[in-house]
């Protein structure tokens, strides 16, 4: 899932509901099959859905075209392309399905689509969540409150960068690359194999002093770009270089009184995935 996209997890019945939000279409996604698992009351949900999924296309229903996929994650831990559908057409697959527990998912979906009106109508609502989100986490005040900074400081650069000529999501990638390999040593990417991460945010796994590096070499680049207004890609690369390594300088200096790397491998949820888990078995079984 890419960082424009934000997997929820919800209880109804003591059961997992996996929602997503995407800001591009500034709308919900809800696992099919995790809807169909409760109101059909069915041990095997996805055999259900796969059924019933069948009928609706012979009959011609377009509840089914309008279903596509998204890689969210399991209860093992690893990600699998999985039926999503919007708001609406979770509704209309409601219907098919006769069941007492369909109430129940009709008022919460219905909340789902309030919560979004309410937003538009008065932004703080959505801070207030993302701040919530976080603390049910486990994220301290302190570093909540840096990560809400550094969003409001990562658009103000983006839109420093549209104004010199910038436009495209892959040439923001590169930009932000640049900055981090000047600092760090790694592109985002690196960084967050090196933290041992896959689809989680890069930032939402720095401590409190690689968020103040990443955020000073952004606040650099702004600045500098805001000041020379580079014009275009090439340009604009030499000067995400230069704010860049005003964080290295900064780094380097607190390296040097620590004894150690602010850079770590440490992640702020100590994620673990099965794959590891079962190569390591695997060369310790070849090893016995």
């Amino acid at each position: 899932m890419d960082e424009n996209k934000l997997q929820l997890v919800n209880k109804i019945f003591n059961r997992t509901i996996r929602t997503v939000w995407d800001k591009e279409q500034e709308k919900y996604f809800i696992s099919v099959v995790d809807i169909v698992s409760i109101i059909s009351e069915s041990k095997d949900g996805r055999k259900y859905w796969n059924k019933l999924k069948q009928r609706l296309r012979e009959e011609g229903n377009e509840t089914v075209t309008n279903c596509h996929q998204l890689k969210l994650k399991s209860q093992d831990g690893k990600y699998r392309e999985t039926d999503v559908t919007d708001i609406e057409g979770m509704f209309r697959i409601i219907e098919s399905i006769p069941s007492r527990n369909a109430e129940p998912i009709k008022q919460w979906l219905a909340h789902l689509g309030k919560e979004r009106i309410d937003e538009t109508f008065d932004p703080s609502i959505a801070l207030q969540r993302a701040i919530e989100l976080y603390r049910l986490k486990g994220y301290d005040e302190e570093w909540i409150s840096k990560r809400i900074k550094a969003l409001q400081e990562r658009k103000k650069l983006t839109d420093v960068w549209k104004e010199n000529g910038i436009e495209s999501n892959l040439e923001y990638a590169i930009l932000t690359n640049e900055i981090y390999k000047e600092w760090s040593g790694m592109t985002a990417k690196e960084y967050k194999q090196y933290k041992g991460l896959r689809k989680e945010s890069l930032r939402d796994n720095m401590d409190n002093i690689e968020l103040i590096l990443t955020d000073l070499s952004e606040e650099a680049t702004k600045r500098l770009a805001a000041k020379q207004k580079p014009n275009g890609l090439k340009e604009n690369i030499k000067v995400a270089k230069m704010g860049g390594h005003a964080a290295k300088v900064a780094r380097n200096d607190i390296e040097k009184n620590l004894g150690e790397s602010v850079v770590t491998k440490t992640n702020k949820l100590n994620y673990k995935y099965i794959e590891e888990q079962e190569k390591i078995l695997e060369l310790n079984n070849k090893g016995n």
